[in-house]
């Protein structure tokens, strides 16, 4: 089968030393998929990674005058390296162990096209980067520069959350999958950019990783969109005694949990949503929301929560 799957932030650590730890638990879970034989394209969460290159570079710019300010979409394509590369290493590392030292694997630096006018932007609402004093937080204002406080811990700027709606390498992502070779992309939802006449421009936003996945999935006719999280199957009245996890859901019982605002919009929400909108966009796809260690098992029918479009 052609599967996406989304990591989670379980699947990543909040250092590079923990990162590296962490993906060589990921890469078994994903070596697993391929030697069944299916067709993998991993998509990632970045917020940590981008969180401590956006405050490195903000320490570094207000201790050195020479050093500038970086933009958050060059922070997004930096996070989308390194991650690519610690998910590269750890990947053709177990392959190797399996005897499978020659797989291909590979990371490509993803732009997703957003909207200008997309209502986010008038709202932005997502805080990244370092914590700031309301003096700090003035001056970048009278720049033009969202800032908010944030919990009563000091201000931090804040960025739009815009939704994607395409992804500018898709021909290449379309020709490295044909190619059968294992592919990372889509990193952090992508390096959110617009359209302005002929170019392309990078944009301060964060687009949730699930959506930009989604995205991919339709774009590469997958399958199976596969959602891993830290959990093996999405509840209803999560935490409650009365907890009720769900195994097979059609999209009208799904919805309905949604309008009752069953799953929090933090953390579950953004992947059930996304979910359904790969179920909806073709007759006979089908979306898993599912932990990492189980990703084989659900793929096999015997875990997870799914949702299908009969």
């Amino acid at each position: 089968m052609k599967i996406v799957l989304a990591l989670g932030g379980n699947a990543l650590g909040n250092t590079p030393e923990e990162q590296k730890e962490a993906v060589k638990t990921t890469a078994k879970s994903i070596v697993d998929l391929i030697q069944s034989g299916n067709k993998v394209i991993i998509g990632h969460g970045n917020g940590p990674q981008v969180g401590m290159i956006n405050n490195a570079m903000d320490i570094a710019a207000k201790a050195e005058a020479k050093i500038p300010q970086m933009p958050f979409p060059e922070c997004g394509a930096m996070s989308q390296g390194y991650i690519g590369y610690h998910l590269q290493n750890a990947i053709k590392n177990e392959a190797a162990k399996r005897g499978r030292g020659d797989l291909p694997v590979i990371t490509v630096v993803t732009q997703t096209l957003v909207d200008e006018s997309d209502p986010a932007f008038k709202n932005p609402t997502k805080p990244v980067g370092a914590f700031m004093t309301k003096e700090e937080a003035d001056v970048l204002a009278s720049k033009g520069i969202a800032v908010k406080e944030d919990a009563g811990r000091g201000y931090r700027t804040v960025v739009p959350s815009p939704k994607p709606i395409d992804i500018v390498e898709k021909d290449s992502l379309l020709n490295i999958f044909n190619d059968r070779i294992v592919m990372i992309c889509g990193g952090g939802g992508g390096i959110p950019v617009v359209k302005r006449g002929d170019e392309l421009v990078g944009v301060p936003a964060v687009i949730d990783k699930d959506f930009t996945c989604e995205k991919i999935a339709e774009i590469l006719d997958a399958d199976v969109f596969l959602v891993l999280t830290a959990v093996d199957k999405v509840a209803i009245r999560f935490g409650k005694p009365d907890v009720k996890w769900l195994d097979t859901i059609s999209l009208e019982e799904v919805q309905k949990y949604i309008d009752d605002k069953e799953f929090a919009e933090g953390s579950m929400l953004p992947k059930v949503l996304a979910a359904v909108e790969f179920a909806k966009s073709k007759k006979g796809r089908k979306a898993i929301i599912t932990s990492l260690e189980k990703a084989d098992e659900a793929i096999a029918g015997k875990t997870g929560t799914v949702i299908v479009n009969e």
